[in-house]
């Protein structure tokens, strides 16, 4: 196990200030892994997990500092959703394949959608700055750092009457004061947004069908943290804590999923991609996906 652990730490460049917190960090990584090997054992998921960038943190310290969106208890979403009268979908999507989703990020969880409708309305994709976002969206619930709301980035980016490129305004993993010089520059601009209807994988997948999709799940459980490939079944809950990207969906196996771009780097699950159960009984969908979706329209 120690062996695992020094490899462990050369793929993941972990470096560690002390022995004492080598140790300490030692310990941590030792029960995950056996969590790791006795799940992968049992076998009866259709998911694996594995000893990912995160297999050094308790679960605890994994939800404080990744999992940081605010979700409001909502009743049913107001207004309008133009996806209501669709009735023909693709059995299958993938929104990659059209050419409308960024590579896979190590930072925020609020341009993705954001990204697709531009490149549909525009022909262009184009990496956006989810660094503006993080310097200067800080009134109100979004706050910078300390996690959003996916609909107030969009509120922000409509006022602001646009955001930059990734290239030009690009992400530090920290809050900064808000560059006036680099904000001005706008890349991409959105008309307004809107929210799927609450608790409906059907409006969901509508929605999908049509475009990217800001979703918010529940991302706290080790079963998710330690996620690496597969159709994720769960262990979740509804407590959203995680804003993430649904940018398709299909069946493999017999089972219906979701196709999520998450914001963790590629080296977290399907190359930073996570594969969710679709058309689950509870309305709210695994670990609450159905439950507060909303879109850029352009």
């Amino acid at each position: 196990m120690r062996l695992r652990h020094e490899q462990w730490m050369a793929r993941f460049g972990r470096v560690y200030r002390s022995s004492n917190e080598k140790e300490a960090r030692y310990q941590i990584f030792k029960d995950n892994a056996a969590l790791v090997d006795s799940f992968n054992a049992a076998g009866d998921k259709p998911y694996k997990l594995g000893t990912n960038q995160f297999a050094d943190l308790t679960n605890e310290e994994f939800r404080a500092t990744r999992n940081r969106f605010k979700g409001h208890m909502c009743s049913a979403q107001q207004g309008p959703f133009r996806y209501e009268n669709v009735t023909a979908v693709p059995t299958t999507m993938d929104w990659r394949k059209k050419g409308a989703v960024t590579p896979i990020k190590d930072q925020g969880q609020c341009v993705g959608a954001m990204e697709g409708i531009t490149q549909l309305s525009t022909g262009k994709l184009v990496s956006l700055s989810e660094q503006e976002l993080v310097d200067c969206d800080t009134k109100g619930e979004d706050q910078g750092c300390s996690g959003g709301l996916m609909d107030d980035a969009f509120k922000f980016i409509i006022q602001n009457k646009g955001l930059t490129t990734e290239s030009n305004y690009p992400y530090s993993a920290a809050d900064g004061s808000c560059s006036a010089s680099k904000e001005g520059n706008h890349a991409a601009t959105i008309k307004g947004y809107e929210d799927v209807p609450t608790n409906s994988e059907s409006a969901l997948l509508k929605a999908v069908a049509s475009q990217p999709i800001s979703v918010a799940i529940d991302a706290g459980d080790s079963s998710f943290q330690l996620y690496e490939s597969g159709i994720f079944t769960g262990e979740c809950g509804t407590e959203l804590d995680h804003g993430v990207t649904a940018v398709g969906y299909g069946e493999s196996g017999g089972m219906k999923y979701w196709l999520i771009k998450n914001s963790w780097g590629a080296q977290w699950g399907e190359e930073g991609y996570i594969r969710m159960q679709r058309d689950i009984p509870a309305k709210e969908g695994i670990c609450g996906i159905a439950m507060q979706a909303s879109y850029p329209t352009a």
